[in-house]
């Protein structure tokens, strides 16, 4: 595996060695992104709603913790069946509340689809302009130096961000 793996990158270095002349650019859409005033309304609303719905999950927690301080105040004084009865009603709140978390905040829960709803298009519309700045100025390829690619050093006259932002009209 590690014999195939280094020919790999032993071929890929080879190629790109043999095409000197490759043209790159480097953009942060990060940096675009936060330009552009639909994504800033966007992040907005995601933000609001978020919050809006961490209220609800926290007041129902707070309920859920009233109900165990009563459940622990009262405990001595209960019949089985009541205890029972009452564990019960916790066990069934405490999942309530783990349940709307899991739905509103979850892996694909609400404010995901939300995010996805709201921001795709706008990423998609930067992406859509990275690609017509490709074409345009004939560059073989263009790195994204924002959030999860690690760029050591990049040369600021690389930095096509400006130019994408002019694409899309915002100055």
């Amino acid at each position: 595996m590690k014999k195939t793996l280094s020919v790999i990158c032993f071929l890929l270095a080879v190629a790109l060695a043999g095409n000197a002349q490759a043209r790159y650019a480097i953009v942060d859409t990060k940096y675009i992104l936060d330009k552009m005033p639909e994504y800033k309304d966007a992040q907005k609303k995601l933000d609001q709603t978020s919050m809006q719905w961490q209220k609800e999950i926290d007041d129902r927690q707070a309920t859920l913790d009233k109900m165990y301080k009563d459940y622990d105040a009262e405990q001595v004084m209960l019949s089985d069946t009541l205890k029972k009865k009452r564990e019960d009603q916790l066990f069934n709140k405490e999942k309530e509340v783990r349940d709307l978390q899991r739905k509103r905040f979850g892996f694909e829960g609400d404010l995901f689809k939300l995010r996805q709803e709201l921001v795709k298009p706008i990423q998609d519309k930067v992406y859509n302009a990275i690609q017509q700045l490709a074409v345009n100025r004939m560059y073989d390829f263009i790195l994204d130096k924002s959030e999860g690619i690690t760029v050591i050093f990049a040369d600021p006259k690389l930095d096509k961000s400006e130019d994408v932002l002019k694409l899309l009209g915002i100055k």
